[in-house]
């Protein structure tokens, strides 16, 4: 019974590791930004309507085709009592045949040549919003990709900062142990043992809260990702901080070549231009060939055959010139909307760019203070810890060396995946964020 019970349990903790194991995942970088791009709802709503918009497309340049309709007809008729008038002076007349059905057929064809220029300009309209949904969608990526990157560097943040404070959450646990048998011995005063205490309880307040982050950070990222809400993902420092920065833009020239969101209203501004010439083709009259063909047939009387006819068709809406003048100014003025969208935006992307700039060189400079930083600190402890040994300094001077020196271990730490993050927003307000990542093939 005993032997049973314990391959129960040990059944039972290998399935217990197994799900642990399978909840923990590790992606590089440029894997979960391609699992974004291909699971993320906002990228599929932006291809949804890229096609939205190549349909519309196709079904304007079907406007330019010919119109062809073929119809038919079958109408069964009561046996009517018709009298001829001009039979009645006729002693020959012949008695009337019985006219009890009819049935016709019609093919009839249209096909524009000439209607103010609107097909031809509704197409470039069409071709240029076509053109700006795939821009936009592209402007959705680069969003998404440093969403990705925004939620993948806090979760490495809080990576590091927990594996930090666990590594400094043991050495003040061990001093309280050692102060405890200190403190008995009458070596230290009880104070000393309590403020030993309470920094090992901040350090178990920090590790809380940073926890709790890290469990927020980890389930928006498995959200965006599409993962299971179970996911737990795990940041290896290769897959995030092992790369070499390059191309740098320094200016906003690379912004104004590469940004989607610019390049799509650029594109809108075009299909306006084409709305203005749509609005103008009301003042031309529509001409167009038509032709049909016809088949008729009324028992006992007429069967026609053959019947085929040809011709030009015009039209002219009279109204359109004094009407029509409201719609292209209409059209002119949402021309200049686009117009204006666009001044406001290349403003905007040049402050963007010049903000990114400035926070990747202080992200840069602070990097260096830090790792200097850290190197002090530590230096600082061991200069404090070996004077308390010798009983040249007090407590709160060990203490406060030790503070000192995990924030700098911390602040290194995150000044590292700081600097990549900003790197990536430089790349993200020039444009050329998803031209670092490589588009997965599976």
């Amino acid at each position: 019974m005993k032997v049973s019970q314990f391959m129960l349990f040990g059944i039972f903790f290998i399935g217990i590791s197994s799900v642990e194991a399978q909840e923990k995942t590790s992606l590089t970088l440029n894997e979960a930004i391609n699992l974004a791009w291909t699971k993320s709802n906002e990228v599929t709503l932006a291809n949804t309507k890229v096609k939205t918009k190549k349909y519309e497309l196709q079904s304007t340049k079907n406007n330019q085709y010919p119109d062809l309709k073929l119809s038919g007809q079958y109408q069964r008729l009561a046996n009517a009592s018709v009298d001829f008038k001009l039979n009645q002076n006729n002693s020959n007349a012949q008695t009337l045949p019985i006219v009890n059905q009819l049935m016709v057929g019609q093919l009839n064809a249209s096909v524009p040549v000439f209607s103010g220029f609107k097909i031809q300009n509704s197409i470039k309209a069409q071709q240029n919003l076509y053109q700006a949904e795939m821009a936009t969608a592209s402007q959705t990526k680069e969003e998404i990709a440093l969403r990705v990157i925004e939620y993948y560097a806090s979760l490495y943040k809080a990576q590091k900062t927990i594996e930090l404070l666990k590594e400094n959450q043991k050495s003040a646990k061990q001093r309280v142990k050692d102060f405890v048998e200190l403190e008995k011995n009458g070596i230290i005063p009880r104070n000393d043992l309590l403020k030993s205490k309470l920094q090992a309880s901040k350090i178990q307040l920090s590790l809380d809260e940073t926890n709790n982050n890290l469990k927020i950070i980890n389930f928006y990222l498995v959200t965006l990702l599409k993962l299971s809400p179970d996911t737990k993902l795990e940041i290896r420092e290769d897959d995030f901080a092992d790369f070499q920065m390059t191309n740098i833009p320094t200016n906003e020239l690379p912004a104004l070549k590469n940004r989607k969101d610019l390049e799509a209203i650029r594109f809108q501004g075009k299909a306006s231009e084409a709305s203005i010439k749509i609005a103008k083709g009301s003042y031309y009259p529509a001409i167009a060939i038509v032709g049909g063909y016809t088949t008729l047939d009324l028992s006992n009387v007429i069967t026609v055959q053959n019947a085929m006819n040809i011709g030009v068709g015009i039209s002219y809406d009279l109204s359109a010139i004094l009407k029509n003048g409201t719609l292209v100014r209409l059209a002119e003025n949402k021309f200049l909307e686009v117009q204006n969208s666009e001044a406001i935006l290349t403003d905007y992307i040049k402050i963007q760019v010049h903000k990114a700039i400035e926070d990747y060189d202080l992200a840069l400079k602070q990097n260096t203070v830090y790792e200097e930083a850290q190197e002090q600190a530590s230096e600082n402890f061991r200069i404090v810890k070996d004077k308390y040994d010798n009983g040249l300094s007090d407590t709160n001077d060990l203490l406060e060396a030790d503070v000192e020196q995990l924030n700098s271990k911390i602040n290194k730490a995150l000044a590292k995946a700081n600097t990549i993050q900003k790197y990536y927003e430089l790349l993200s307000v020039t444009g050329q964020l998803s031209q670092t990542f490589t588009i997965s093939k599976n």
